[in-house]
């Protein structure tokens, strides 16, 4: 994709709960995954940018609704990683709730782009995300992070079993193998995002 139009994307604002995102209006997609499948770095990478979410060594650093906007009324949400945050139970209930409330009640939503490590994809999370998203009608695209790990057949194979897995959720998600570091991906994933944004 020769014009990324990801590439502009501004941090707006971090939201403990829905009442304190922008208006509901325009568009926008949601990021979610495991704490440590690589989700900030994907964000980063789409938007060609190498610091806009903030990315750590300690999974789940992120835990609130970051907003980032786009032209045009159109914005990338990056949700409460989940599972390795080293955070009281309370708190991880909590982002349990908001992210099913957003997902569920923001008309704005128009996507989710769903993050798993290409080398353990389609865990307990992942299924249930997915099984969500197809029951409330959201669409979904998954990004196999890490497939510079993989070699090219392990790449491929991965790919066609998580895509056979998604099916039998009974999902109509995409799936595509995905690297940050090594750009793997780059502009299918900014082609599906920007579909889903206008669509």
């Amino acid at each position: 994709m020769k014009n990324n139009p990801f590439r502009h994307a501004q941090f707006l604002t971090s939201a403990p709960e829905l009442r304190k995102m922008p208006a509901d209006t325009g568009a926008e997609i949601a990021f979610a995954g495991r704490s440590n499948a690589g989700k900030s770095s994907a964000l980063n990478a789409i938007c060609d940018q190498s610091s806009l979410a903030r990315t750590s060594k300690t999974p789940g650093r992120t835990q609130l609704l970051n907003v980032f906007g786009l032209e045009e009324g159109k914005r990338l949400v990056d949700l409460p990683g989940y599972g390795y945050a080293k955070v009281p139970e309370a708190m991880r209930v909590r982002w349990r709730e908001v992210i099913d409330t957003y997902l569920r009640e923001r008309e704005s939503l128009k996507g989710v782009v769903l993050i798993m490590d290409s080398r353990h994809p389609l865990r307990e999370f992942d299924q249930q995300m997915l099984v969500f998203c197809r029951d409330i009608g959201i669409a979904c695209h998954c990004l196999l992070t890490k497939a510079d790990k993989l070699s090219r057949s392990e790449g491929a194979r991965t790919l066609a079993l998580a895509r056979k897995e998604i099916a039998a959720l009974g999902s109509n998600a995409t799936a595509q193998l995905f690297s940050a570091p090594a750009k793997t991906g780059l502009d299918e994933a900014r082609g599906t995002l920007a579909g889903l944004l206008t669509a």
